[in-house]
């Protein structure tokens, strides 16, 4: 039997309101999409708060240190200029130390490096600079040593061992702009001994933090390092010619040849990072950056939520008031904040493990009691499982991130254009 007008036209009022409800509850997704952008800045606050943490240790302790091979400057009787002789080989072996500082809940790694700096200085070429012999004051030749932070970095002596002698270098040299802060020494040179090859080796130790680079203007550098740190993060113009990392730590090698700046050159600066590669000693924090990630998929978690709870309504024929939408979403916003409060102390990826179990619970314990259906909990627990499970994927998997986020909104979509058949019913 047809049904009458009067039942067709209750039917089109009934989704008419259905229809208009939709539209209410995206809107109150769209309000409590809002303050997850102060939870952000919640993040910006949180992370600025570990970095004057590092700051201030580094203050104290020793900052990230760049050290540059040795270079022997010579005063150029014209105009008074200095010349600058760079060495032919260097060979840098260090062992890096590595120990953990705290300010507050923070923990800022900081090492202890011994150093070894090993090379020589090629008899000097001196007509390529256009340099007369005759015009330089060899009586006052410097090698100098640039260190980044070598008044809080080196706590001793440094010791040069140059040919048969033993020399202490003195510190602050000021000179151009890369030997600015650098150690220096008064060598015992003459025209007749430049003529002539020296090696040298320089031993020191070195405090710092955060990373340790070297910069090398020899014309052939070899560089080793090693340390007990099990996470590196190498770092300047090219990777480790050979590394090997495990659980105890890592051991790596670079070699290369320097091809931009001449061996002798007269009052000018060279940059030398492309010469300069390291290691930055950082703890693997990326608590802030995955939990501002997160953050942004807030709106989408809301409302597939809010999907789900419609769909109850459509298929189960329950109703749910707007303050039930309205607290429920409130709960799911409050997992950003248990998130980043609780990846303080243990990480990202327990902390949103605890932080979604909790939310989990507490949605599905709330729309269980007002729904009374121990099978709707249940749905509405593996809708938020999926959800949850969904997001971290994405975060985790950041160079897959658009493919799974497609994909997932795509699955969603085709299981709400599924069950609202029932609209057409």
């Amino acid at each position: 039997m047809e049904n009458s007008p009067t039942s067709a036209l209750s039917g089109l009022m009934d989704k008419g309101k259905f229809f208009f409800k939709g539209l209410v509850i995206f809107g109150i997704a769209l309000l409590l999409w809002v303050p997850t952008l102060f939870i952000l800045e919640i993040v910006r606050e949180r992370e600025l708060r570990q970095q004057q943490a590092s700051a201030d240790i580094n203050q104290k302790w020793a900052g990230p240190q760049k050290v540059t091979s040795p270079v022997i400057a010579v005063p150029y009787k014209i105009g008074g200029n200095m010349i600058y002789l760079m060495p032919d080989k260097a060979d840098v072996s260090t062992r890096v130390a590595t120990e953990t500082r705290r300010r507050g809940i923070y923990e800022v790694p900081v090492y202890r490096s011994s150093i070894n700096i090993s090379g020589s200085f090629a008899p000097a070429d001196m007509a390529s600079a256009g340099v007369e012999d005759s015009l330089l004051d060899w009586d006052r030749a410097l090698l100098i040593l640039p260190v980044k932070d070598a008044l809080r970095g080196i706590r001793e002596d440094i010791r040069l061992q140059w040919g048969d002698e033993t020399l202490t270098l003195l510190p602050q040299y000021d000179g151009a702009d890369f030997l600015k802060d650098a150690y220096y020494v008064r060598l015992p040179l003459s025209q007749d001994k430049m003529h002539s090859l020296h090696q040298f080796n320089l031993q020191f130790n070195l405090n710092g933090s955060g990373e340790l680079l070297f910069a090398s203007a020899a014309r052939d550098t070899r560089i080793k390092m090693e340390s007990g740190w099990k996470d590196p993060s190498f770092q300047g113009s090219m990777l480790p010619e050979t590394r090997e990392v495990g659980d105890s730590g890592f051991v790596a090698n670079w070699k290369f040849l320097n091809r931009n700046t001449p061996q002798v050159w007269i009052n000018r600066s060279y940059s030398l990072e492309p010469l300069t590669v390291g290691t930055v000693f950082m703890l693997p924090v990326d608590g802030y950056d995955k939990t501002r990630r997160a953050v942004k998929y807030a709106l989408l978690c809301i409302i597939l939520t809010f999907v789900a709870f419609l769909l109850i309504e459509l298929v189960y024929k329950r109703s749910l008031l707007l303050v039930h939408y309205g607290l429920a979403g409130l709960a799911l916003v409050l997992f950003y904040t248990l998130l980043l409060s609780v990846s303080e102390y243990t990480g990202f990826n327990w902390a949103y493990c605890i932080a979604g179990v909790a939310t989990i619970a507490l949605v599905t314990w709330y729309t269980g009691g007002i729904l009374k259906s121990a099978r709707i909990s249940l749905f509405i627990c593996l809708v938020l499982t999926a959800v949850y499970g969904y997001i971290f994927s994405i975060i985790q998997l950041q160079d897959f991130s658009l493919l799974m986020g497609s994909i997932g909104l795509f699955i969603a979509l085709a299981i709400v254009m599924y069950f609202s058949r029932r609209l057409q019913q």
